[in-house]
């Protein structure tokens, strides 16, 4: 069974970015986290890091709608 909360360091290997990328993630707001324990650590809910990733998808795919490929030599 996978864990429900992740550290800042796994979503990091799972996106494929740095902890430092993740952790300005969380801290702007963008990806949505808690501050547990009495250190603060940071956590992520899996099930906020998959919408995180489909909201990503869905940004991506009206991205490319808005900037379509064009032709560069011309045929």
């Amino acid at each position: 069974m996978e864990p429900r909360f992740l550290l800042l360091s796994d979503v990091a290997a799972e996106l494929n970015v740095s902890d430092s990328q993740v952790y300005h993630m969380v801290r702007s707001g963008e990806l949505p986290a808690i501050k547990i324990g009495g250190r603060g650590q940071w956590r992520v809910e899996r099930t906020r890091l998959e919408e995180y990733i489909q909201q990503k998808y869905a940004e991506t795919a009206e991205w490319v709608r808005g900037n379509p490929l064009t032709d560069r030599d011309g045929e």
